[in-house]
């Protein structure tokens, strides 16, 4: 084989060192603070009563494409047919070929876990899931195409009481992670659609409308004006940008009651609520803009906007409707989800240290060490470690001043050498 044979082969069979694109590979330092914030959150939700569950990664692609998940259905990972169901012999489409994908949120896994166990679980059923999803999005600051998302859902409480209690436990666990004056925007859908009615907009055109409106934090007032003019009229347009109030305002005010008391609201409460009672340093705002992109959304929806991200770093809301789509009876449902992934990135910026973690020392043992000296590093090692502190044992390099300074980096307080001498 010639030479440039040899090495186009050679170039062939190389491995990729780096992770697909959108995906990311964790080191030890962040893959600490993860562990971390997961138990906090664990232990945190644990005190409302939420109970941990598990669903699978992978749903069936008819759950995935029921026109529930809004513009996420366009980012699923689709999984071919295997076996004798797949046949690529003759022309075919996606669709033919396709029968599962991967999860896009945890939000409908749950609703079929909650249909298909619900004569198992206790109602209001709270639930806890922790979990990787996966969206084929264009990667970004805090996005990815892999990426754990944390959920807490009450299914089967219709009333107010859900909200007011996922509200205070995600902001309790951010209060305990040293996040201050941030702000939950709530809304509800029923109002997003009695202004839009009240404009004159048809029922038909409502989703597009809020598309539009959800841009509001990209292009400003004057960009939706544009749009709403040129989608539909000047005077549509005008009819319902007349309903907001493009002025910041603290509390209430009594148009914002006025739209509330039109459409049986309950945000006063809950509001009202939240803010006589929370333990963490945020403010709970009603605003009128915020549509969040699900369309599965029936009720009060809500997200929390941070300084310190220049954007949203969670978010939820009320869907009534979805588990009745697998049971055919309709079960309340509403849900909290903490950005996960931003809330790391944040910390990690902030140069944080995981807080309580064991004394940790090292010991860096001569090459050749007589077994005797050698059995009783390692039976010091042993009681170190059943005191609750952490010890390595690596053999000492020659570039021991490097080797030392990797180790103080990565939180060794102590380090000890042993020779045979």
């Amino acid at each position: 084989m010639s030479a440039f044979l040899r090495d186009a082969a050679n170039k062939s069979m190389a491995l990729t060192k780096k992770p697909v694109n959108g995906m990311k590979d964790i080191l030890p330092e962040e893959m600490a603070i993860r562990n971390y914030v997961i138990q906090l959150i664990r232990e945190t939700y644990a005190g409302f009563g939420f109970s941990s569950i598990d669903t699978p990664i992978v749903e069936h692609i008819e759950n995935l494409l029921s026109k529930q998940g809004g513009e996420n259905e366009k980012l699923i990972f689709k999984v071919l047919k295997r076996g004798e169901k797949l046949d690529l012999s003759k022309p075919t489409t996606e669709e033919a070929v396709t029968d599962c994908g991967l999860r896009y949120d945890l939000t409908l896994p749950l609703s079929r876990y909650y249909s298909n166990h619900s004569n198992e679980l206790p109602s209001p059923f709270k639930a806890l899931q922790i979990g990787n999803v996966f969206r084929a999005d264009r990667p970004q600051r805090g996005r990815y195409r892999q990426f754990t998302q944390c959920d807490i859902d009450i299914l089967g409480d219709p009333g107010y009481l859900a909200e007011i209690e996922l509200i205070l436990a995600t902001t309790t666990v951010l209060g305990k992670l040293d996040f201050h004056n941030f702000t939950i925007r709530i809304n509800d859908r029923q109002i997003l659609k009695a202004m839009a009615a009240k404009a004159g907009f048809a029922e038909a055109d409502y989703d597009k409308v809020f598309i539009i409106l959800d841009k509001m934090d990209k292009i400003g007032w004057d960009g939706v004006r544009a749009e709403l003019e040129e989608a539909y009229s000047k005077e549509l347009a005008d009819a319902y940008l007349s309903q907001f109030s493009t002025e910041e305002t603290e509390g209430l005010t009594e148009n914002d009651l006025a739209i509330m008391n039109e459409v049986g609201s309950t945000l006063p409460v809950i509001i009202n609520t939240v803010d006589a009672v929370k333990t963490a340093d945020f403010k709970v705002k009603f605003d009128p803009t915020l549509v969040r992109g699900m369309s599965y959304y029936t009720g009060p929806i809500f997200e929390i906007s941070m300084d310190e991200f220049g954007g949203s770093v969670g978010g939820g809301g009320r869907y009534d409707e979805m588990i009745g789509k697998f049971t055919g009876q309709s079960t309340p449902a509403v849900g909290f989800s903490i950005g996960f992934e931003r809330i790391i990135m944040l910390l990690m910026e902030r140069g944080m240290r995981v807080p309580g973690a064991n004394e940790k020392t090292a010991f860096l043992v001569e090459k050749n060490m007589d077994p005797e000296k050698l059995a009783d590093i390692f039976r010091e090692a042993v009681a170190m470690r059943a005191e609750g502190r952490t010890v390595d044992i690596s053999l000492m390099k020659k570039n021991k001043k490097f080797q030392k300074q990797q180790l103080t980096d990565t939180g060794y307080t102590e380090i000890r050498e042993f020779f045979n001498r």
